[in-house]
């Protein structure tokens, strides 16, 4: 923790041996999931409403398991918590989603991706991300913002139409090179970017600059991996759109 700064929103950075009880129960937190949640899953298709639960599980384990508290202590835990949300609960929830217009599709994807992007590499920079431990506001800003612009990606990579199936591909395959440079660049760096864990990682067996390559490599592998799905995928839907017999 931060001399003389604020408490961190999921409290003290635990340490090994009591992180099995800092589960976050923050009230408001828990009746917006719950509320959020009940009525995502009323406006949701019932055959998507497993998914849409899914979704919504997988975000309440993110934000109120031991993993918040976890991510106090550990540069690592906190890009786990992100990569949970980004990777698994945003596709989940944008999957039960209904499909955007058509009209325009191509200008939201393409702003979609620029979102991400933005608000992924302001985040992990030194004093954004170090903010978010003496600021409760700055905290949620990060989450929300990290959060809401992966589902607005998702949402447009999962439901667009064959038209955009270059598009879809070109964005997945940018989204997935933007995602593993920055974390070549955590995991590369000389020395810890992040002042909030120089005395928090210790207690954990790692230095603060392997929690922090352990963090980047986090962000890079999975990253990679998912984006690169969604290009292949929007490949094979064009190929299958193109070796269709024509309408007669």
């Amino acid at each position: 923790m931060v001399v003389g700064a604020a408490l961190p929103y999921c409290g003290l950075p635990p340490v090994p041996g009591t992180l099995i009880s800092r589960f976050n129960l923050d009230p408001v937190l828990i009746g917006a999931l719950l509320a959020l949640g009940a009525v995502h899953l009323r406006l949701t298709a019932r055959a998507l409403r497993p998914v849409a639960a899914a979704g919504w599980l997988v975000t309440a384990a993110a934000l109120l398991s031991p993993l918040c508290a976890l991510s106090v202590a550990l540069f690592a835990a906190r890009i786990a918590q992100h990569m949970v949300l980004v990777l698994c609960a945003a596709p989940l929830l944008a999957l039960s989603l209904p499909a955007p217009p058509h009209r325009g599709g191509r200008l939201r994807l393409w702003g979609a991706a620029l979102a991400f992007l933005l608000a992924l590499w302001f985040w992990h920079m030194p004093r954004p991300y170090d903010a978010t431990f003496s600021s409760t506001l700055a905290y949620w800003a990060m989450h929300v913002t990290v959060f809401g612009s992966a589902l607005g990606l998702w949402r447009e990579l999962l439901h667009g139409g064959a038209e955009l199936s270059l598009d879809a591909m070109a964005a997945g395959t940018a989204s997935s090179m933007q995602m593993g440079l920055l974390g070549a660049v955590l995991t590369c760096a000389q020395h810890p970017l992040f002042f909030a864990h120089l005395t928090s990682t210790q207690a954990w067996g790692l230095a603060p600059l392997m929690d922090q390559q352990l963090g980047g490599v986090l962000m890079w592998v999975p990253g990679i991996a998912l984006f690169l799905w969604v290009a292949l995928r929007a490949l094979d839907r064009l190929r299958r759109t193109l070796d269709a017999p024509p309408a007669t």
